[in-house]
């Protein structure tokens, strides 16, 4: 099972659901409203014939025997023979046509049955004619039933073909991102070496250079470390979707080997850093490196908005059956609550605090634990400090739902 998916996949996964979804809509529509067409034609049609069948059969009178389904009454007998359907005639409608050569037609229902009523007056003579709507209503109804066969396969062809359209469309795409991310990923890899031998060579020539020359070289080694830096973002970048190099992965010794990293760094700012944990593995599957990063970019982002006296505490813990939860405090500046999401963005920086600039910063940290199916959060209030929250599942939560 797949801890989580690279963002820039589901986004394209995304993408083709909702090409997918806009073609199936399309056709829908287009079925729904050529069937709205179709019966909206038959049911005109079949106004149009009864109307015809009881005009003819109110002209011919009852010496002629109406056609099947048709009912005639006069004023002195109805045609066909025998009993009518109960509730014929309705003497009300008499008064509807109250001069010779007035027609009126409407449709109602009587008992079960729907039925289309002629009153006609010819003459003086008041005659009305009833036509039973049964074969009409059969076939509506068999419309109907044909036209929603019709959407639901219409449905499932646009779902299909949409599916395949919608892959050949962002192919394209799917491909460049690709590319990029493998570009990037072997540029990383090839600038490391090269950037790591110039920093340690620019710090060598800074131990041994003195006067102008010292302070020129330690620039040099700034700017060698933050192009180091960079580099090592867009490596993390590139990690942050390859599923191919997931390990199981020990949250707890990265974080102590990352706070280690970090002592001399917070001795000389004058800020206690402490890890607190359970003597307990907290394993993860992941990326070793950018889960790496990952720590290491949040107690950066501590250390760098921590004044001198404060604290920075690495907690772990397991907050349920399924998943390792990492949380870096700080006591520093912290930030507005609005800015909870905003810091996340790249290339933000908070206003306040002194510390140096993170490549692309926190914007990677949540890109990296979003691609392991993780979450990241931050709380803060000015001059409170901070709390960064990171959420993984554990390794045997996925195993076991793979």
């Amino acid at each position: 099972m797949r801890p989580g998916g690279d963002p820039e996949d589901r986004a394209l996964r995304r993408a083709r659901w909702a090409i997918t979804a806009q073609i199936s809509v399309v056709v829908s529509l287009l079925v729904a409203v050529a069937g709205a067409i179709a019966y909206g034609m038959l049911l005109s049609g079949q106004h149009a014939d009864a109307d015809r069948v009881l005009a003819r059969t109110i002209q011919l009178g009852p010496a002629e025997t109406p056609p099947g389904c048709v009912w005639l009454f006069t004023p002195v007998l109805h045609a066909p023979a025998g009993p009518p359907p109960a509730g014929m005639p309705l003497a009300a409608l008499a008064s509807t046509v109250p001069a010779p050569g007035d027609v009126h037609t409407e449709r109602r229902p009587i008992g079960a049955m729907t039925y289309t009523i002629r009153v006609e007056n010819r003459g003086g003579v008041v005659s009305q004619a009833y036509f039973e709507e049964v074969y009409q209503i059969q076939d509506r109804s068999s419309l109907v039933f044909g036209l929603g066969v019709a959407e639901v396969l219409a449905l499932l062809a646009a779902v299909l073909c949409g599916r395949v359209m919608a892959g050949r469309a962002i192919r394209p795409l799917a491909d460049a991102l690709r590319r990029q991310r493998t570009f990037v990923a072997d540029a990383s890899h090839e600038l490391r070496a090269p950037l790591t031998r110039l920093h340690t060579r620019a710090q060598l020539l800074a131990r041994r250079a003195t006067g102008r020359d010292a302070a020129d070289l330690e620039q040099l080694v700034r700017g060698t470390r933050e192009l180091g830096e960079v580099v090592e973002d867009l490596l993390m970048s590139a990690q942050a979707g390859d599923r191919s190099s997931l390990e199981l992965v020990d949250l707890g010794s990265l974080a102590e080997e990352a706070v280690a990293a970090e002592t001399d760094r917070a001795g000389a700012g004058r800020v206690r850093l402490a890890v607190t944990r359970e003597r307990r593995p907290y394993v993860v599957q992941g990326v070793p490196t950018a889960l790496r990063r990952v720590l290491s970019a949040l107690l950066d982002n501590a250390l760098g908005h921590t004044p001198p006296g404060g604290s920075i505490e690495v907690w772990l813990g397991v907050p349920d059956e399924r998943h390792v939860e990492v949380r870096v405090r700080d006591t520093g500046v912290g930030f507005p609550a609005a800015d909870a999401d905003r810091i996340f963005e790249r290339f933000a920086r908070g206003s306040d605090g002194d510390g140096r600039r993170f490549g692309l910063g926190l914007a990677l940290v949540r890109e990296v634990v979003t691609g392991h199916g993780g979450t990241i959060a931050a709380v803060g209030r000015p001059g409170a400090g901070a709390t960064f929250t990171l959420r993984l599942l554990r390794a045997d939560a996925v195993s076991g739902g793979a």
